[in-house]
C-alpha cells in the first residue's frame, strides 16, 4: 500500500484494517495507492494493478488527492465478484468524504464497502447425495 507520508501511523493502521476486512469478506486482494500519476489516471491505475502479485484477484483503489482523481480498478476474476454499480457507489462514498477533507475516512469506508459488496461465489457441490 504505497501511501507516502500522507498519513499518520494511526491512519495507516485504519486503512490497513479496512483492507484486511475487505479481503476477509470477499476473498479478494485489495490494494490502496495514494499519489500522483505518471500519465493518464486510468491507464496508470491499470498499470499499478498489473504490477501486483495477483492482479486477476485484486481490487485497486487509486487516489490522487492533488489531482482530485479516483479510480477503482478490478482484475478479471475480481470483476466477476464486484459489479460496476457497487464500485461506483463506493467511489461516490469516497468522493463525498474526500470533498470534506477526510481522505482516511473515505478510504476506510470505501474499501470496506467494496469488500462487503464483492460477493464470493457460493460453492456448489454436485456430488452431494439428495437427502430425503
Amino acid at each position: 500500500m504505497p501511501v507516502g507520508d500522507a498519513f499518520t501511523p494511526d491512519q495507516l493502521y485504519d486503512i490497513e484494517r479496512a483492507v484486511r476486512h475487505a479481503e476477509e469478506a470477499s476473498g479478494l486482494h485489495f490494494s490502496v495507492y495514494v499519489g500522483g500519476a505518471d500519465s493518464e489516471t486510468r491507464p496508470f491505475a491499470v498499470e499499478l494493478l498489473n504490477e501486483l502479485e495477483d492482479p486477476d484477484h485484486t481490487v485497486l483503489v487509486y487516489v490522487d488527492p492533488a489531482g482530485r482523481r479516483l479510480e477503482i480498478v478490478t482484475g478479471s476474476e475480481a470483476k466477476r465478484q464486484l459489479s460496476d454499480t457497487a464500485a461506483g457507489l463506493a467511489a461516490l462514498t469516497m468522493q463525498t468524504s474526500f470533498a470534506t477533507g477526510d481522505l482516511t475516512g473515505g478510504l476506510v469506508t470505501g474499501v470496506q464497502q467494496l469488500g462487503t459488496n464483492a460477493h464470493q461465489a457460493p460453492l456448489l457441490h454436485a456430488n452431494e447425495p439428495h437427502k430425503q
